[in-house]
């Protein structure tokens, strides 16, 4: 049995964008999950570290990680909504966006992983990092990246 079709955005036009056109060349009769990646609040924000204090609570840091999750729901909402979804799984991963998305699609036997890039190119991208890139040399099935490049 074939596993699920990743379904990757940040939210942005250009993630919906993306995700439209892999679902043209994919269908959308698959077993496919939204995911969206959250990366982790800075534990110092509480604890603090050296010679500085802590600036929240722990509840505070819990309120605001608990922001930062509905934000993330929303957004997968959004998403399936936006693509005439009606009821994909939707995942809300946390760490790192490549890594965290690799590891979900290998644990998940995923089939492929959708992706949309911002392509940027040159400095702008060894400053910025990017996510299709780790995704391409990393990722444990097949990748359709969709996208446009921006200039630089």
């Amino acid at each position: 049995m074939a596993g699920p079709v990743l379904l990757c955005t940040d939210g942005s036009e250009a993630a919906l964008d993306a995700l439209r056109h892999g679902l043209e060349l994919l269908g959308s009769d698959r077993d496919l999950v939204l995911v969206t990646v959250t990366e982790p609040e800075d534990p110092s924000l509480v604890t603090g570290g050296g010679f500085q204090g802590s600036v929240m609570t722990p509840d505070e840091f819990d309120a605001m990680a608990g922001a930062r999750h509905h934000a993330a729901l929303d957004v997968l909402a959004h998403t399936a909504a936006a693509l005439g979804l009606d009821g994909p799984r939707q995942e809300v991963l946390e760490g790192t966006v490549g890594p965290a998305i690799c590891a979900y699609a290998q644990d998940q036997r995923a089939s492929a992983i959708v992706v949309g890039s911002r392509g940027r190119r040159g400095l702008k991208r060894a400053l910025l990092g990017s996510v299709s890139d780790h995704l391409v040399r990393h990722a444990s099935c097949p990748l359709i990246i969709t996208g446009v490049t921006a200039p630089d």
